[in-house]
């Protein structure tokens, strides 16, 4: 009965044709589903989207033009579609080295390319760690705006160079005079490699995504921007609020107490170094939490 039914859609209408369908076209299918649903979802957070929205109105009117035959206008639009892609290119090439980063990041490449057998969960003194939260929230109590950078695994030496070498032990004294008020020091942020305070004052990427919150300011907006572009983890002091916030991965998780500082700190450090499960189905849409 179906196959009779088929013949007769085949014989009336020319058009009509059914695939067939194998385990590969499926298997192809969900992946294409899977990437271009990931691709849309980081494009809804970065100033991509509003380009994506003028290609859809171009794409509209386009269809107009082809359905009322407006030759004139499908001529111009045949003729600047490839400088079009040429200049999209162009302007957004930092979001889609962005976007490539982060898939070179990811755990799940991370699992399969990464070729150092070294333990990385102790790259960090317990020690240094102590100092930072004793300098993080000696400067919550003066309300001491400060930028701490750890670096992992992705080195920064293109943010390190934008600022003055210190290359010093890590104290919490030495951290706490680094960001005093009207020091040469106090502006930007420091970078912490291997145990030791590499370099101060640097500058760093600011986020662009769309879905930080209004109240959060320049220093928490650079914090997400360097962790979007890396695995290291920054602390965030707010000169506003005294409020200690952390930042991995392009989430920030705000006003972390002084008693599950270290440990989150701790956990933070553990999933750069994969010893996480791989996140790649979720996490996504999530760029603040809050902690007591």
């Amino acid at each position: 009965m179906l196959e009779k039914v088929l013949n007769y859609l085949r014989t009336y209408f020319d058009w009509f044709y059914i695939p067939n369908v194998t385990t590969t076209d499926v298997i192809e299918i969900i992946i294409i589903a899977i990437l271009v649903y990931h691709i849309m979802r980081w494009f809804k957070k970065t100033r991509a989207w509003s380009l994506i929205k003028g290609i859809a109105v171009v794409l509209v009117f386009a269809i107009f033009a082809l359905a009322f035959r407006l030759d004139t206008i499908l001529w111009i639009l045949e003729n600047t579609i490839n400088v079009g892609i040429i200049a999209v290119i162009i302007i957004f090439q930092p979001e889609f080295r962005r976007v490539l980063e982060q898939l070179g990041r990811s755990n799940l490449l991370s699992s399969l390319l990464n070729m150092d057998d070294s333990d990385n969960s102790n790259k960090l003194d317990r020690k240094v760690l102590n100092e930072i939260t004793k300098a993080a929230y000696a400067m919550s109590e003066e309300k001491t705006g400060a930028l701490i950078v750890i670096e992992q695994d992705v080195r920064l030496g293109e943010y390190e160079r934008t600022g003055i070498t210190i290359d010093a032990e890590v104290s919490s004294q030495l951290l706490v005079n680094i960001f005093e008020h009207n020091t040469p020091l106090h502006d930007g942020a420091v970078l912490i490699r291997d145990n030791r305070i590499a370099s101060a004052t640097c500058y760093l990427p600011l986020s662009d995504n769309m879905d930080i919150s209004k109240a959060l300011g320049t220093r928490h907006r650079a914090a997400i921007g360097i962790s979007e572009v890396s695995d290291s983890i920054t602390v965030i002091v707010s000169e506003e609020t005294g409020a200690v916030s952390l930042a991995h991965n392009g989430v920030i998780v705000r006003n972390v107490s002084k008693e599950k500082f270290l440990d989150k700190l701790q956990e933070l450090r553990k999933e750069a170094a994969g010893a996480t499960k791989v996140k790649w189905w979720k996490g996504f849409g999530k760029h603040e939490k809050t902690r007591s």
